[in-house]
């Protein structure tokens, strides 16, 4: 899929600054079709107490593991809109596509999601094509022939390692994600000892 260099951020700066953008303090409705929906709203609560707190073990939790991340419906969203900024959202969008293949229990829809995700993600030229070699595209071609809840294992595994090491990463080091573990570190922080003691009235 070719993509012209008109339509790519100039620097690094607005790369940063466009998903800050979409991050922020709300990281809104997702973009994702249907076929991938199980991404909702991103918000940073404003209520105090064990709703708050919870989200920003959420938050802080993302760095501790890729797959604390994957796991995290706030953390695929922020994550989905970090890829976004660098033209690769197709990646996570495959990996959540499987996902949800592999929840079908009907023959027959299977067979038909099989060869959409293949046509939108996997086929040459297709237009969300996912970066994966030849044998591997080859591979997953044959196991359409007979479709399973395995047939994408091996493209989806070698598209979540490309993610791991190479976008996840960049996601942890850019600054709308160190802004906002900084906030979830604030927020999850106990209480001033100042504020414990009060005077006792008689």
């Amino acid at each position: 899929m070719c993509r012209t260099l008109a339509a790519f951020p100039n620097t690094c700066l607005e790369r940063a600054k466009e998903f800050k953008t979409r991050l922020g303090i709300f990281l809104h409705k997702s973009e994702l079709g249907s076929n991938t929906g199980c991404i909702g709203k991103f918000e940073w609560s404003s209520k105090h107490g064990k709703e708050n707190r919870n989200f920003s073990e959420d938050v802080l939790g993302w760095r501790e593991s890729f797959d604390l991340l994957l796991s995290s419906k706030n953390g695929v969203a922020a994550f989905h809109a970090f890829l976004k900024t660098e033209f690769s959202e197709e990646n996570l969008e495959f990996w959540l596509a499987c996902e949800e293949f592999k929840k079908i229990r009907s023959a027959t829809k299977l067979a038909s999601r099989a060869h959409r995700i293949f046509e939108e993600f996997i086929c040459s030229e297709a237009p969300k094509e996912v970066n994966i070699d030849h044998e591997t595209r080859e591979l997953t071609r044959m196991n359409l022939q007979a479709a399973t809840a395995t047939c994408f294992d091996t493209a989806q595994g070698k598209t979540r390692t490309l993610m791991e090491k190479d976008s996840y990463p960049r996601f942890l080091k850019s600054p709308a994600y160190q802004d906002l573990a900084a906030q979830a570190s604030a927020a999850s922080a106990p209480p001033s000892n100042c504020s414990l003691a009060e005077p006792s009235h008689t």
